[in-house]
């Protein structure tokens, strides 16, 4: 154990705020409530900043950490400051939004204020206060500091956890796991002391070892109890939370909208009917709410067509709030269901119908001997498979089961047939038109249509015909 650095002590001589001994150490903990984003329609990036009165000027002292898009923030960060009873220290606590491409703080970043004495959260122990916002209470926005005494222990602990087999919560990828410590009070309410970093698609993470008092830790009680708690947060988020992959925007598509639309709008005019059967996977479904990898995103197992791509779109908006986001993310249950439909088709004279799999997922599969198994069984039959990645995502495994670089095998060493699978990361297409989306991802799908029907020695009436009778799917 060694002592711990103080940053505000530093700030403090930096600034000659001090002349006289200090009383004592205390430590502030910050909350906030209500939290109003000068953009309605998306959450703030809350951060708060602590700020001194010395001669007249208001100099900063330290801040809290950023908590990504949220209006109701508890911060793990601590504010350790000298209290001087026989002095007014004036301190004054800023709610900034700190976006993710900059730590500055701006005018137009600023969601509010609170001014009050040391003296003030000392004696009451927690102090929560409107905060302020050009003089004007920043809508129901509030903030709470509590206040604790440090017992002179300067001692700190080094701690590191880590995890195995976590369950997994996501949609189309592994959960991202962190990790908060609460301290159990003796009032029997609980008090976060830290927060770890966020591990990205990680069932077994190893969070970074972190420094702290043992004062904050269990306020110099080696008895007293903590409580561990790991949050599994998908990766393509809470459909309600603007920051979710699946976030529907009142006014603009989210990306798998985006994707789905600039395909769809392509593939549907090749198809006689203009049905598209539409299903998800990695999730669990009403009314038992059990996992499924092949759901009619209708609800509708008899009949999971939607009509025209508006009709996959409607599907999808309305099912997302019926359904709990989990995984794992398997995507070889819907490619051997579209895979038994183009087989019943090679029992026709003609097998005129060409079916396209058009599947949008956000990361990392989790059933890659399964997908090459069944893409390899799929190349033999009539249809194209479009993968496009949405999100930031590590597409590697899907680069692979493009097999333009290279012939794609089953684990047990069968090469495909013929090549089958188109992937396009949407990120590279993010501010370009939907045409040049479909342009890419739909590129192949011509010479493959004519490989599969050469190969098996089909030749078409007329191309009319040929392409009035085709079929299209849009899971």
């Amino acid at each position: 154990m060694k002592k711990m650095s103080n940053i505000y002590e530093s700030a403090a001589n930096t600034l000659g705020i001090f002349n006289s001994p200090c009383l004592t150490k205390v430590e502030l903990r910050v909350a906030c409530k209500g939290i109003s984003d000068r953009d309605a329609l998306s959450k703030p990036d809350p951060c708060v900043i602590l700020k001194m009165q010395s001669h007249g000027q208001w100099f900063e002292v330290d801040r809290t950490e950023v908590i990504r898009t949220c209006i109701n923030p508890v911060y793990s960060k601590l504010f350790t400051v000298d209290f001087y009873f026989e002095e007014v220290q004036r301190l004054r606590f800023e709610v900034h939004d700190i976006s993710s491409n900059h730590n500055g703080l701006k005018e137009a970043d600023f969601l509010g204020g609170m001014e009050c004495t040391l003296g003030q959260i000392v004696s009451q122990r927690k102090l929560s206060k409107s905060l302020l916002k050009h003089g004007n209470t920043a809508g129901k926005s509030s903030i709470t500091v509590i206040a604790e005494e440090l017992s002179g222990n300067d001692d700190y602990v080094e701690l590191a956890f880590n995890a195995r087999k976590l369950d997994d919560k996501d949609f189309f990828s592994k959960s991202d796991p962190f990790l908060e410590i609460f301290r159990m009070n003796d009032d029997a309410t609980q008090q976060l002391v830290h927060r770890t970093e966020v591990v990205m698609n990680n069932l077994s993470p190893a969070w970074k070892s972190f420094k702290v008092s043992v004062n904050s830790l269990c306020s110099g009680d080696p008895d007293r109890r903590l409580k561990v708690a790991i949050d599994f947060t998908a990766s393509n988020g809470d459909p309600r939370n603007s920051c979710s992959l699946h976030y529907i925007h009142p006014y603009q598509p989210n990306e798998y909208l985006k994707a789905l639309v600039a395909v769809g709008e392509i593939c549907q005019d090749y198809d006689s009917d203009k049905m598209f059967p539409a299903f998800g996977f990695g999730a669990r479904i009403p009314p038992e709410y059990t996992v499924s990898h092949d759901f009619a995103i209708n609800f509708n197992e008899d009949n999971p067509e939607c009509a025209g791509i508006q009709g996959v779109v409607e599907a999808y908006q309305s099912c997302l709030p019926k359904l709990q986001l989990y995984g794992p993310t398997n995507i070889a249950p819907i490619i051997q269901k579209v895979a038994k439909s183009a087989s019943e088709e090679t029992n026709t004279k003609e097998a005129s119908q060409y079916f396209i799999l058009l599947i949008l997922t956000d990361g990392v599969i989790t059933d890659m001997a399964d997908t090459r198994e069944a893409i390899v069984h799929a190349s033999h039959l009539p249809m194209s498979v479009i993968i496009v990645g949405v999100g930031n995502a590590d597409f590697s495994d899907m680069q692979m089961l493009d097999g333009d670089d290279g012939i794609l095998r089953s684990p047990k060493g069968e090469p495909v047939l013929r090549d089958i699978v188109q992937f396009v990361p949407f990120r590279n297409f993010k501010h370009a038109s939907p045409a040049a989306l479909a342009k890419s991802v739909l590129a192949e799908v011509p010479n493959q249509v004519v490989d599969y029907y050469n190969g098996k020695g089909i030749k078409p009436k007329c191309s009319s015909e040929m392409y009035e009778s085709s079929r299209t799917l849009a899971p």
